[in-house]
């Protein structure tokens, strides 16, 4: 985990990260919806913000986008180190006195976070996508022994119903799938850490502190403020 010196400073946490299969998918299966959520939030308050900035009325707009994409980046930086245990240092530079608004706006690390955001839908739909088709088809083999007698007709289809390519309304018949389900099972369970690690990975290199010139992190002191 990352540390604090004698100065305020946190440090960047150099571990590997190596989140659970549980963690990992439960955060995956989020990524989703608050893909969504993140990106129509940021482009509509930057959208509505920026066409309306020139009578004023957008500069509100803009500073609650600021905000909110501050705010945003720091609740996603504590989900990620609860669920994928994996933690980001704040990347924030302090805040003066003065010049707070001037500080946040001119701050690289306020629009990597907007771009985390928007990314975020795409990345969503495709971890979203991967996770539910693996993980519905081999829980769905793997159970079929259990369940296949509780649905209609007793038994299990592929394809139409009344001219199916595989029938399955026996335990013994049902047994070389329940095999197959747990093949898919060892392949899924790498499969859902990797995609943990990897969008961990993602999220330390645009919600972190940015990279040296060197390859590792600079570490930044603790920011006063959002």
């Amino acid at each position: 985990m990352g540390a604090v010196d004698s100065g305020g400073v946190i440090e960047r946490d150099g571990t590997r990260p190596n989140p659970s299969v549980l963690g990992s998918l439960g955060y995956l299966a989020m990524n989703l919806p608050l893909g969504i959520a993140g990106f129509v939030a940021v482009v509509t308050l930057f959208s509505v913000g920026l066409s309306t900035a020139v009578v004023w009325v957008g500069l509100p707009v803009l500073a609650l986008a600021v905000v909110g994409a501050r705010l945003g980046a720091r609740v996603e930086r504590a989900r990620i180190y609860a669920m994928l245990d994996t933690y980001i240092a704040s990347p924030y530079v302090p805040l003066p006195e003065r010049g707070r608004w001037k500080t946040r706006v001119r701050d690289v690390a306020t629009w990597r976070d907007v771009s985390y955001f928007v990314l975020l839908l795409p990345i969503g739909v495709f971890e979203f996508t991967v996770m539910v088709t693996m993980w519905s088809l081999t829980l769905g083999l793997l159970f079929l022994p259990i369940y296949y007698r509780y649905l209609p007709e007793e038994s299990w289809r592929v394809g139409d119903w009344d001219h199916p390519l595989i029938v399955v309304d026996s335990f013994v018949e049902s047994l070389p799938f329940a095999a197959l389900g747990l093949l898919l099972l060892a392949v899924a369970l790498p499969v859902t850490k990797g995609l943990g690690r990897a969008h961990a990975y993602y999220a330390r290199a645009l919600l972190g502190p940015a990279p040296s010139f060197f390859g590792s992190y600079h570490a930044e002191p603790l920011p006063s403020g959002v």
